[in-house]
């Protein structure tokens, strides 16, 4: 760990009520005492509590607070001493300069959350929860980043490591005491290990799908022919006017893109333009926007006239996403009555609204989430959300398989133990234990600076 002090303002640059500069290292109360001055001596200030005072700086002084974090109760687990100044662009980088001046240097990005994971005060997914939480746009986000920050997927991880520390220990009883004859006891206890790994594993990475989701938002792409009402249904889902609506074909030429949340989880809906045949060369371009949203969605919105029979156009459409299994129907205009032949949506699920009228819009959301989320998964405490998280529980979960067929094969248990290290060790890289740095400097770069 070099040992130097950092700084940096840790709010949003702005006026505003309140401005934070923080500092951390061996010599940030070396520091402070060259700039702050209150009613007792920076060196007998107690850790964890408020100072009024004056901070001087080279242009300017200011009335401000100081609060002390003595190593290793900091977040970095070093010493460090945070400002709280007056809001303002000029001042914060005022102070900033003075600390700059007398000795601290600028930190880079995430470095106050890297020092922290470099002095076991956090875990490279804990981390990785501060990030997202920083991150997070919708609540469904904020608790599992919450859940990640807090170490959820960090405690899963250390259990799965103790199983398989246990095998390797069983194992070693086999190799050194052979005269024992304790092979096949062995190999049924291992398999046993393995086998709760294995299941444990799958169980998380079924998670993964949902936390993409929540993660990156469920893309709903709104499809249909003209005047079916698309735009009136995205309006209606986002409970206000964002799509223009008018009885003229062709109103929308281009995809349009908005969100929304519902039950804390982030729904973007893409407004397409009609499919039809259209000579209108504008058009055709938002027409061949709309089939290529097709393989984008998560869901796709299928809406019909409920209020008109089946047309040409409609049909296009069904044999387009015929083979798609992620579509809910959407029969429009009950308002007017419903004459629309079923026999097109068969075996689809099918929700009838009015989106003028609003009639059966929560109902329409709550089917969308109930297809989309499996109850059973987002009431978990632990849910991948991370894309490195997933990659290495499925390429843990290759190297479980391959440590049981290899364990079924018959083959010397010398052998086994190697693959089984080799899971430890894969597992490793989530939390940090068998990291390389570059990942982890990757993974540090995305903080902002002061964090």
């Amino acid at each position: 760990m070099v040992n130097n002090t950092i700084c940096a303002i840790s709010t949003p640059i702005g006026v505003g009520g309140i401005s934070i500069i923080r500092m951390s290292g061996n010599n940030v109360r070396d520091i402070a005492n060259k700039v702050f001055s209150c009613s007792v001596s920076v060196y007998d200030v107690e850790p964890r509590k408020l100072y009024l005072g004056t901070l001087t700086t080279s242009a300017f002084k200011e009335k401000c607070m100081m609060v002390y974090f003595k190593s290793p109760a900091s977040y970095t687990g070093e010493d460090m001493i945070e400002f709280q100044c007056h809001g303002g662009v000029k001042l914060a980088y005022g102070v900033l300069e003075e600390l700059v001046n007398s000795g601290a240097r600028i930190a880079e990005g995430g470095e106050f959350t890297k020092r922290a994971f470099i002095n076991g005060k956090l875990s490279l997914d804990e981390a990785e929860g501060v990030i997202d939480i920083i991150n997070s746009e919708s609540d469904s986000e904020i608790r599992a980043g919450y859940s990640l920050m807090q170490g959820g997927l960090k405690s899963g991880v250390i259990e799965l490591q103790g199983k398989l520390t246990d095998c390797l220990a069983k194992l070693e009883v086999n190799m050194d005491y052979p005269e024992e004859d304790l092979e096949l006891e062995t190999k049924q206890d291992v398999c046993r290990e393995l086998s709760e790994v294995k299941d444990r594993l799958v169980s998380l990475n079924s998670t993964s799908k949902t936390g993409m989701c929540i993660k990156n938002g469920t893309k709903l792409v709104i499809l249909g022919k003209t005047n079916v009402g698309k735009s009136s249904l995205m309006n209606a889902l986002l409970n206000y006017d964002r799509a223009i609506v008018t009885d003229i074909q062709g109103t929308t030429r281009d995809t349009l893109e908005e969100t929304y949340e519902y039950k804390g989880i982030k729904f973007s809906v893409v407004d397409t333009a009609g499919i039809r045949n259209s000579s209108d060369i504008v058009e055709n371009i938002g027409i061949e926007k709309s089939k290529k949203a097709i393989n984008i969605a998560d869901l796709i919105l299928f809406v019909l006239d409920g209020s008109s029979n089946i047309s040409v156009e409609d049909r296009e459409i069904a044999d387009l996403i015929k083979d798609k299994s992620n579509v809910l129907v959407i029969v429009n205009k009950t308002d007017k009555g419903v004459v629309l032949d079923r026999s097109i949506f068969e075996g689809r699920d099918v929700v009838e609204i009015s989106a003028k009228n609003g009639i059966n819009i929560d109902t329409l959301k709550e089917r969308i989430y109930n297809l989309v989320f499996d109850n059973n998964i987002t009431s978990q405490s632990v849910i991948l959300t991370n894309i490195r998280h997933i990659k290495i529980i499925q390429e843990a979960l290759d190297l479980t398989n391959n440590a049981i067929s290899v364990l079924n094969s018959g083959v010397n248990l010398d052998l086994l133990s190697i693959d089984i290290k080799n899971i430890w060790l894969k597992l490793g890289e989530i939390t940090g234990e068998s990291e390389v740095e570059e990942i982890i400097n990757t993974i540090f770069a995305k903080f902002c600076v002061g964090k």
